[in-house]
């Protein structure tokens, strides 16, 4: 489990085609990558992925064919920044939301525009998906967990503020670009309690 809070921008340092998958060399960045393991689930751009192996400034992940058709990491290359959460301790405080890192569809960046000193983005959404996202409920891009500010039949608005623009890779994401979504864990289990009901 994650909680949308990143804890740090690195970037892919190389994808490996590996029969029909892909292996994934991540550079971590700012992320804080002191007593790493084997084994570890980290978030990257909001995808849970394993560690495979790793070096004190890498790490390596193997994407499957399923993570890439469902995801944006088929489409990254070389160079390109990533938001890195490593997962939540139970210790931890829970600043976002639960998040699983099981992304639900992807979206793509619509529009940006000032707002203040904040910014309003504006994305598109599966129209499967859009059916979970309430205004003023949560959602997750890139990783990142966000309030929805507005939502309609063809996507939903959030509001950044210039912290979470400048500590993320939306600092490097721009109108027409991609993103990972995932809707809230709750709309999920709510969906399918109702639907035993009936």
């Amino acid at each position: 489990m994650f909680t949308g809070i990143i804890e740090g921008v690195g970037a892919i340092a190389a994808l490996e085609p590996r029969g029909g998958d892909v292996r994934l060399t991540v550079d971590v960045g700012a992320l804080a990558f002191d007593e790493v393991r084997l084994g570890e689930s980290i978030a990257v751009n909001g995808v849970c992925l394993t560690v495979v192996a790793f070096d004190a400034r890498t790490f390596a992940a193997d994407a499957s064919t399923e993570t890439l058709a469902l995801t944006t990491l088929g489409r990254l290359a070389p160079g390109s920044a990533v938001n890195l959460e490593r997962a939540m301790r139970p210790t931890d405080r829970l600043g976002g939301h639960l998040v699983s890192g099981h992304v639900d569809g992807v979206g793509t960046v619509v529009s940006v525009s000032d707002d203040a000193r904040a910014q309003r983005w504006r994305f598109s959404a599966p129209p499967a998906l859009l059916r979970y996202i309430a205004k003023k409920g949560s959602i997750c891009v890139d990783g990142v967990s966000l309030t929805v500010n507005e939502v309609d039949d063809a996507g939903f608005e959030v509001a950044l503020i210039p912290h979470t623009v400048a500590h993320t890779a939306f600092a490097s994401t721009g109108v027409g670009d991609a993103v990972n979504l995932e809707i809230d864990l709750v709309a999920r289990y709510v969906e399918r309690l109702l639907a035993g009901r009936g």
